[in-house]
């Protein structure tokens, strides 16, 4: 298959420019947009957001102004092996990005900021940060309202950011309202902006990440179905079959899913 070229290693999953970025690249470029204090909006995106931007021109639009958006998912990283030969190794799960990152933020003297979830996830997920990490500088945390923000608030939310003086911010809204946040605040923050999904919840310790087995398999979404049927089975018993259709279709070049919107080229499979 055709890999097309593309400057910072971008490429079309079903219209979303992903990056084919190891987890190194990626911790070293929020860690050094953190000191240059320069916008970069980064999303770990699984399945779920990919489907969800397929059927959604604005939500893609938006995603594929992101900075890097890295493959959370399994399925994900394999889309990108199989259609590009990519040879990526690993997936750049969210809550493993976020481990990284606070750690190179506290080898580097560098401060975060959350924001998200609840007073109670994220008192509980500082107190196990600062045991993971001892010397990691949290400098402020801003639950979510669990509804539309005024205009007013959210100048005030920037506010609250610029004046703590945060190096970073992780952002844990849920997708896409994190991909949404992060595609309208970061370049007005001047901060590398991570959505990172469900790693709030994990290293809060409300839910329980599976083996390590399971998320090599790929059958993540297995698991977090059996902890959550009621919530989740629209999502996984409905857009997984989705997404491996499209996938097979884009594969075998019986439908083009061209990047529109995105910051630079994206690698797109050339038709026959």
């Amino acid at each position: 298959m055709d890999e097309g070229k593309t400057v910072n290693d971008r490429y079309s999953v079903l219209g979303v420019a992903v990056s084919a970025h190891n987890m190194d690249t990626v911790v070293d470029k929020a860690i050094r947009a953190a000191h240059e204090r320069t916008g970069l909006s980064i999303s770990a995106l699984a399945v779920h957001g990919i489907m969800l931007a397929v059927s959604d021109s604005e939500l893609r639009t938006r995603i594929n102004r992101l900075d890097i958006v890295t493959p959370d998912g399994q399925p994900v990283r394999w889309a990108l092996n199989i259609l590009y030969r990519t040879r990526l190794q690993e997936r750049i799960y969210g809550p493993d990005l976020m481990l990284e990152v606070c750690a190179r933020a506290r080898d580097n003297g560098l401060s975060i900021f959350m924001f998200g979830s609840t007073h109670d996830t994220l008192a509980k997920l500082a107190r196990n940060l600062k045991t993971r990490f001892p010397d990691l500088a949290i400098v402020g945390m801003q639950p979510s309202r669990f509804r539309s923000a005024s205009a007013d608030e959210r100048a005030s939310d920037l506010q609250r950011i610029t004046e703590s003086g945060a190096d970073i911010v992780f952002v844990g809204l849920g997708c896409p309202r994190q991909e949404v946040w992060a595609y309208e605040n970061t370049q007005r923050l001047s901060l590398p902006v991570i959505a990172v999904g469900a790693a709030f919840d994990y290293h809060a310790g409300l839910k329980n990440e599976p083996p390590k087995w399971i998320q090599r398999a790929g059958i993540q979404w297995l698991h977090r179905l059996v902890q959550e049927p009621r919530r989740l089975y629209k999502r996984y018993l409905l857009l997984n079959p989705a997404y491996i259709t499209l996938l097979l279709l884009q594969a075998v070049r019986l439908r083009r899913f061209p990047v529109e919107d995105a910051g630079e080229p994206v690698a797109c499979l050339r038709p026959s």
